[in-house]
């Protein structure tokens, strides 16, 4: 039986990235869901806003789904291939995968918090709502940047 500790590695940072900006994103969107449900059972004609403000937190999710599937694909897994991969290549797909699997995580949870509060401006002062999706947007730029890090990283490791 051959051993493929480089490839489980790599495959671990793949997991890493999509599983913690995973759960980022649906913590968040937990937290805003929770506030827009609290004010659309007072204002359901406000649920078009609402959305927006819930459905951002879930970009994170996103962005490390995207990294995990660019891991994949370098690794030939996408094509039924098994490739033996070093030890060392196998650490640094997964420290590439760690920006979005850090950035994803925190960036999604606290989006949601951004979110949360953005409710209270909905449901308080309507005609202010892109200040608050401009609040909650400003916490993704983050994960964006963590997104761009992987990315820049997994391109330059050679297999």
């Amino acid at each position: 039986m051959e051993v493929y500790i480089g490839l489980y590695i790599a495959i671990l940072g793949a997991a890493l990235a999509v599983g913690f900006a995973g759960a980022g994103s649906s913590i968040g969107i937990g937290n805003v869901g929770q506030s827009a449900a609290g004010v659309l059972s007072e204002e359901p004609e406000k649920f078009g806003n609402l959305l927006i403000l819930v459905a951002l937190p879930g970009t994170q999710g996103i962005y490390g789904f995207v990294i995990g599937f660019l891991v994949m694909q370098k690794l030939g897994l996408m094509a039924g291939n098994i490739p033996d991969i070093s030890v060392y290549q196998g650490l640094s797909i997964l420290g590439a995968c760690m920006p979005m699997a850090i950035t994803g995580y925190f960036s999604g949870i606290h989006q949601g918090k951004v979110g949360a509060a953005g409710c209270g401006v909905v449901a308080k002062q309507p005609k202010d709502f892109m200040k608050a999706v401009i609040f909650s947007a400003l916490v993704e730029t983050y994960a964006i940047f963590g997104l761009l890090a992987s990315f820049l990283m997994l391109r330059g490791i050679k297999l």
